[in-house]
């Protein structure tokens, strides 16, 4: 039983290090990412550098209605953290901001466009973001890499 538990807490030990916590949280930056960014891209003309499509202002007016905000404003805006968030999740910089930024798209979503997706959708969006909230990019991002240059 004992070299059962030592196996069992070297396991531990090793998935508890910095490497595999590392791949961890940037399979879970790109998987955030990849939520937001695809969003954004359908709020887009395909083949245009970040070209709004004009019939989302009215989708926003029409079925995102609830929203606190004017179409005119929260389309541009929407589009704006849609692209900016996953790029920032992606580089791993400025994770934890870039996170809390979609945790409060998450909770936006929630309250105001579709208010049954708790569960299992925003759950885990906001699941996923109070993680990177809590422990930051990991080993394999920007904000770490700066770490390390501002502590030489």
């Amino acid at each position: 039983m004992t070299k059962i538990v030592a196996f069992y807490d070297r396991g531990v030990a090793w998935v508890g290090g910095r490497i595999p916590e590392g791949l961890a949280l940037f399979l879970l930056r790109v998987a955030l990412a990849g939520v937001f960014w695809r969003s954004g891209q359908t709020k887009l003309i395909e083949g245009g550098f970040l070209q709004i499509d004009p019939s989302q202002y009215d989708l926003f007016a029409s079925e995102f209605s609830g929203l606190p905000l004017a179409p005119a404003i929260a389309v541009p805006v929407t589009v704006f953290a849609e692209h900016l968030f996953p790029a920032l999740l992606l580089l791993g910089l400025a994770t934890r901001g870039a996170a809390a930024a979609l945790l409060v798209m998450t909770l936006v979503i929630q309250l105001f466009v579709f208010p049954d997706a708790w569960w299992p959708v925003h759950s885990l969006w906001a699941g996923m973001a109070a993680i990177l909230i809590v422990r930051g990019g990991g080993l394999f991002s920007l904000d770490a890499l700066a770490a390390r240059l501002r502590h030489k």
